[in-house]
C-alpha cells in the first residue's frame, strides 16, 4: 500500500514538472548572490608531524587491516616525516598539505607512507582530515600503483 502511494506520488510529481515545460531561465541576481559566496579557505593546516594526524593514520591503518583484511597488522612507529607539497594546485581548491614518511609495521617491515592533510575534509567537513596510503598495504588498490594517487 505504502509503495503504491509513493509510486503514485512520484508519477504525479514527474507529470506536474513535465507539464510546466517552457524554457529554462537563468538565475536572477538575487539567486546568484544570496548566500553563494563560495568557500573561504584559511589554509591553516597542521604540520606533517602533528601527533593528531599521525595518530589518525595509525588508527585508520589498524582498523582497516582488522576490519577488511582480517589482519592484526598495525603501525608501530612513523619517522622520516617530510612535507612534499603545500597547495600544489589552484588557490581556489581545497588546501592540502602533502607529506611522506616511513612507517614501521608490526611485521617488522618499514614502508613508505604518503598522506595529505586537507582543510574541511574531516568528519562532515567540520575540521581538517587525513587521507593516507602505505606502500605494499594498499590491498584494494585505492591509490594504485604504489600509492601514486596519494601524492601531488
Amino acid at each position: 500500500m505504502v509503495g503504491r502511494v509513493l509510486v503514485l506520488l512520484w508519477v504525479t510529481l514527474f507529470a506536474a514538472t513535465a507539464s510546466l515545460g517552457g524554457q529554462a531561465r537563468a538565475a536572477s541576481g538575487l539567486e546568484k548572490n544570496f548566500w553563494l559566496e563560495g568557500p573561504r579557505y584559511g589554509a591553516v593546516l597542521p604540520a606533517c608531524d602533528d601527533p593528531a594526524a599521525l595518530a589518525e593514520i595509525s588508527s585508520g591503518f589498524a582498523t582497516k587491516e582488522r576490519r577488511f583484511w582480517n589482519s592484526a597488522l598495525a603501525i608501530v612507529g612513523i619517522d622520516r616525516i617530510r612535507e612534499t607539497a603545500f597547495r600544489p594546485w589552484d588557490r581556489d581548491l581545497i588546501p592540502r598539505r602533502f607529506c611522506a614518511a616511513r612507517a614501521w609495521i608490526s611485521d617488522g617491515k618499514a614502508r613508505p607512507v604518503y598522506y595529505w592533510i586537507g582543510e574541511d575534509t574531516g568528519f562532515i567537513g567540520s575540521s581538517w582530515g587525513v587521507q593516507w596510503c602505505v606502500v605494499g598495504y594498499d590491498r584494494n588498490w585505492a591509490y594504485h600503483p604504489s600509492c601514486r594517487m596519494a601524492r601531488p
